[in-house]
């Protein structure tokens, strides 16, 4: 008989934590003499309450190791209760939100989507718009353990090819997932703490630096103005795509690094291709900018740097409307939303490494119809990829394309336009923030949807964030009997 309450003893203790942690905005409120500090209060005390309820209810049936079922239903059951939590304030605070609007934007955040239902940011109490900070911060660091943890021994798209080099330090791997959790959070910490003196050292009030420094570390891309990242421009884009880019590599390598050795970074071929698709990216904006918007060298880069690197890293800041760039910007920044960063960071869509394995099989394949009598193989960081990582990627790819199509069709159910329905579904389920066209493109946002439009939404940025195979396979009934 499976049993629930292993699963149910994890989620209180995280249930527990995120209600402890809204004493933080409450404080903040309180040092401000502002009257919603009473929101977190309320929320924190509802959520520590089930928290502790479900810890102590589930005490009896903690044990070592979890079963593969369990730790599928862990994962998903994590990303899809937090948010009910998280969404609290909203509901209480100055937002009055809807719960699907509040719903909407706790799931936004945890997932790191960046996708907003809230107008008016700049005047929301400092503590509500720190909460939305605070929960795209603790899901950047949470992906990043969910990626090196626990997708690669659960066989999700592809991520098995990183299990034998988890978190390989100086020639050994980490015995243990809290250690691992433990210097992810270590560099994270430090990456944010980074982040934010180099934003309020370039001119940002100290409150607005740690709260950029959070969504950018997190690749969220929450902003506390409606303008978004438009409101600084110079200086401060630079810093942002280099944070960015950062956040968007494997976190492993860093923890190499600290060990003492460069080598893995510099010789990681995800890294090389990553940064050279940025590097093309960013030159072939530029000269677009300067031919056909007529723009000078120097803005061109800045602008270009700075939006194709918040897309394609899933952050989703927007200093400027690239619609108003011409048709071609647009078709780039679509696509290039699709292409994500690299595994084991807080980036998001379908990552570099998969389309690194996508031309290699097709390379290898091309080869065999060459020459029929050779022995070719499909390689990735220098070893053979075997079969079961092939299929893995290859029904990534097939079913990323599928419920593209399928929440497509859905969201255009619901009564939205063909530009708005494709980049919804495309934005939900690469976690990427803003889509295109007049309402959620770079300088709208999702307020104006319907709420069968929002809940599609929400279940997308869920899917998207879990790497699609982890949810669906739970409604698998031979799952369940294995």
């Amino acid at each position: 008989m499976f049993d629930i309450r292993p699963v149910g003893y994890v989620i209180g203790l995280i249930v527990t934590f995120l209600g402890v942690s809204m004493l933080v905005p409450m404080g903040v409120d309180l040092a401000l003499a502002n009257g919603e500090w009473g929101v977190f209060a309320e929320s924190a005390a509802i959520s520590v309450f089930i928290g502790l309820a479900l810890v102590f209810s589930c005490a009896n049936g903690v044990q070592q190791g979890l079963s593969l079922q369990q730790t599928f239903l862990l994962t998903t059951a994590i990303w899809a209760i937090l948010p009910i939590f998280a969404a609290l304030p909203f509901v209480f605070g100055a937002t009055d939100a809807r719960i699907v609007d509040a719903v909407f934007e706790a799931m936004s955040g945890l997932t790191t989507t960046g996708s907003t239902v809230f107008t008016g940011l700049e005047y929301l109490p400092h503590g509500l718009n720190l909460w939305r900070a605070m929960i795209q911060w603790f899901g950047g660091v949470g992906i990043i353990v969910v990626a090196m943890v626990f997708l690669p021994e659960l066989r999700v798209g592809g991520m098995q090819i990183f299990r034998s080099e988890a978190f390989e330090t100086m020639g050994k791997i980490l015995p243990r997932a809290t250690e691992i959790a433990a210097r992810i959070s270590v560099i994270y910490v430090a990456l944010t703490f980074l982040c934010f003196l180099a934003y309020w050292a370039l001119g940002m009030t100290f409150y607005n630096a740690i709260f950029h420094a959070f969504t950018t570390l997190s690749t969220g891309g929450f902003s506390n103005t409606d303008a978004s990242f438009g409101v600084y421009q110079g200086p401060l884009e630079y810093v942002a795509a280099v944070f960015m880019i950062l956040a968007s590599l494997p976190f492993v390598r860093f923890v190499q690094l600290l060990a003492g050795t460069a080598e893995p970074l510099y010789r990681d071929s995800q890294v090389r291709a990553y940064l050279g698709v940025i590097t093309a990216l960013v030159l072939i904006m530029t000269v677009y900018r300067i031919v056909a918007n007529g723009d000078h060298l120097e803005h061109g880069i800045r602008e270009g740097l700075f939006n194709v690197t918040s897309i394609i890293s899933g952050t989703g800041y927007s200093s400027v409307d690239y619609q108003l760039w011409g048709p071609l910007p647009v078709v780039v920044f679509f696509f290039v939303g699709l292409i994500g960063g690299c595994a084991g960071s807080t980036s998001c869509s379908i990552k570099i490494f998969r389309y690194q394995i996508l031309l290699e099989s097709i390379s290898t394949q091309v080869r065999r119809l060459s020459a029929p009598h050779g022995v070719f193989e499909p390689r990735f960081e220098g070893r053979p990829v075997s079969a079961d990582v092939l299929s893995s990627v290859m029904g990534f790819f097939v079913l990323f394309f599928v419920l593209l199509g399928i929440f497509s069709v859905a969201l255009g159910l619901t009564g939205l336009d063909f530009v708005t329905s494709v980049s919804g579904a495309a934005t939900a389920l690469a976690n990427i923030g803003p889509g295109l066209g007049d309402v959620i493109g770079p300088s709208g946002n999702f307020a104006l949807l319907n709420d069968a439009a929002k809940w599609i939404l929400t279940l997308g940025m869920l899917l998207g964030r879990l790497e699609l195979l982890a949810v669906l396979v739970l409604f698998m009934p031979a799952f369940w009997r294995g």
